[in-house]
């Protein structure tokens, strides 16, 4: 009988789940840790807004940095983790947040439309956030209100995307019975059915 492969046998068994080998890696080790990196920039960012401020910039500044490795790594990072691999045109989208209603949406390997969208839609309002927070720090923009108010409004906005992200997430987690918040840490899922698209 021959041996598992070496990446399949770090994965722990667990009750129910499919033998190692229906196991594909997906998210590499730089889309997971910037997944990762940006939640707890965020957060730290978020939680000490009316407090602590050189945290709150530094937390900033982390954010933005990632975001811009993130832009790099879209183009010359690997299979899944390329922009040309997940983003799709609006009606592609469009399409697959009908068939969300109506229950019958395929599964995706990579990020489906509506993940793609979401993770470009994420980054460009982090991006907002990060450029307006700058500006408030600088002398033309120090104390400028509307600068102040588009900092709050994107701040504000990226929680709402943020929450809708976690709904997805679980949304499609328990439609396709795969928990994606641990394939993001481990980087690993399911491998493609006849029905699903790689």
């Amino acid at each position: 009988m021959p041996k598992p492969a070496k990446t399949d046998r770090a994965l722990p068994p667990q009750a129910g789940a499919r033998p190692s080998h229906d196991v594909v890696r997906v998210w590499d080790r730089v889309v997971r840790g910037f997944h990762w990196a940006l939640v707890l920039s965020f957060a730290v960012a978020w939680f000490t807004s009316e407090g602590a401020e050189d945290i709150h910039h530094w937390a900033g500044y982390a954010a933005a940095s990632l975001v811009a490795l993130r832009l790099v790594w879209g183009v010359v990072g690997t299979r899944y983790a390329r922009f040309s691999q997940f983003v799709r045109d609006p009606a592609t989208v469009l399409c697959y947040l009908a068939a969300i209603i109506k229950g019958s949406e395929a599964r995706y390997i990579g990020h489906n439309p509506a993940g793609g969208a979401m993770v470009v839609v994420l980054m460009a309002m982090m991006a907002c956030v990060a450029l307006t927070g700058w500006m408030m720090t600088t002398d033309a923009y120090f104390g400028v209100s509307w600068v102040e108010d588009a900092h709050s409004l994107a701040a504000h906005g990226l929680l709402v995307l943020v929450f809708l992200h976690i709904g997805g997430v679980a949304l499609a987690s328990l439609r396709h019975r795969e928990n994606l918040v641990r394939a993001m840490i481990t980087g690993r899922k399911r491998k493609a059915a006849s029905a699903d698209i790689a």
